[in-house]
């Protein structure tokens, strides 16, 4: 089946993990085999290929560099602030100097057709968007033989130097952006934080609404979620969270905020990062074999949202795969990214019916890019 998710990294993984994802999952892990510099080597799980053969033909692919947080005092000739060795970048302009090699990564994706075709291919809007969907729906043309098309996003807004540089990404093809990431952020604090947005963020928002972008509410803070929601006109999404009442944290939605993105007409990706599946598990430290962690377990979100919307219209996927993390944080019985595909069958098992299985594999997200960019 035909299948979007929301939110995958894979210019971060190709340009700081240094990963060729034009090959398939195994020889990507083989070539990782004794390196010890990232938690996840030799356990990732998406590549351009395993996109194709799980029919993962629209991805949002970010760009994302964090801001440390300091400043340079000239009289003591000192870095000061929250200084986080490899956290993040040391001014935001070296931030913007990494979204846009990222960029420029995903610009030579497009480039490559050594196999016969684009490896990747930008939609900016909704031409763009219903061609490559009639693309993905001829079934003359195998999935191996077609460009993974995406949906540019930045995560995390700290990387853009001043409010002039928003127009400038939104000319090369950003149409999604979550001001926040994890800490603290120069245009609003992110997960393990507290507090709104900053005097930054609020005009950030007002810019972003000038420019129709999508606002994407990942890695808010309760208070910052409040207040964009308040602020912002536009198209709201949750590009990858689950729900706090099944996993208490504050990475987790609320049902009052679900409730909320339900009045807005938002999607919400449901994330496989595997702490925020189930209660219990401690990020980077904890085996989802022990706790029980599968595919399956992401439907217990899925059906916590319908019952709070009354229908299936708001959830979708957003797998935040190799999201830094691999098949060590993953769900159990996912392999790579491919195994996807098993979702519908999931769902079926679960009550789902076959419209709203079309639902969360492509349609919600269809939908809402369709009402975005009319």
């Amino acid at each position: 089946m035909f299948t979007i998710d929301a939110h995958l990294d894979i210019s971060l993984n190709a340009i700081e993990w240094n990963r060729d994802y034009r090959y398939p999952v195994a020889a990507i892990r083989a070539s990782e085999q004794g390196m010890d510099d990232k938690i996840d080597r030799g356990r990732g799980v998406v590549s351009l290929p395993e996109l194709r053969r799980g029919g993962i033909g629209l991805v949002v692919a970010t760009q994302i560099a964090r801001f440390n947080g300091t400043d340079y005092t000239a009289a003591s000739s000192t870095l000061t602030g929250a200084m986080r060795p490899g956290a993040g970048w040391s001014s935001p302009e070296q931030a913007w100097a990494m979204t846009q090699a990222q960029r420029a990564w995903y610009e030579a994706m497009e480039d490559d057709d050594s196999a016969g075709f684009p490896q990747m291919r930008q939609i900016r809007d909704r031409a763009g968007l219903e061609a490559h969907l009639a693309l993905w729906q001829d079934t003359s043309i195998p999935n191996e033989q077609k460009p993974v098309g995406y949906i540019l996003s930045l995560e995390g807004a700290d990387s853009l130097v001043r409010l002039s540089y928003l127009e400038r990404a939104y000319g090369y093809g950003l149409r999604a952006l979550g001001p926040a990431h994890y800490g603290p952020g120069r245009y609003a604090p992110g997960t393990g934080m507290s507090g709104p947005l900053t005097a930054l963020g609020r005009d950030l928002l007002r810019e972003m609404d000038n420019l129709n972008m999508v606002l994407d509410v990942t890695h808010l803070t309760d208070e910052g979620f409040d207040e964009a929601l308040a602020l912002y006109k536009g198209r709201v999404w949750a590009s990858h969270h689950n729900c706090r009442a099944l996993v208490p944290h504050q990475r987790q939605l609320t049902d009052e905020q679900i409730r909320r993105l339900v009045e807005r007409d938002a999607v919400i990706g449901g994330c496989l990062d595997a702490w925020m599946m189930k209660p219990g598990l401690t990020q980077r430290q904890s085996n989802p074999a022990d706790f029980g962690v599968y595919l399956d377990t992401l439907i217990d979100h899925y059906d916590h949202i319908c019952q709070l919307a009354g229908n299936a219209r708001h959830i979708a996927i957003g797998s935040d795969l190799d999201g830094t993390f691999g098949t060590e944080q993953s769900p159990v019985d996912l392999d790579t990214i491919a195994d996807l595909a098993r979702l519908p069958e999931l769902l079926a098992r679960r009550g789902f019916s076959p419209a709203d299985i079309d639902g969360v594999m492509y349609g919600n997200w269809l939908r809402f890019l369709r009402e975005a960019w009319a």
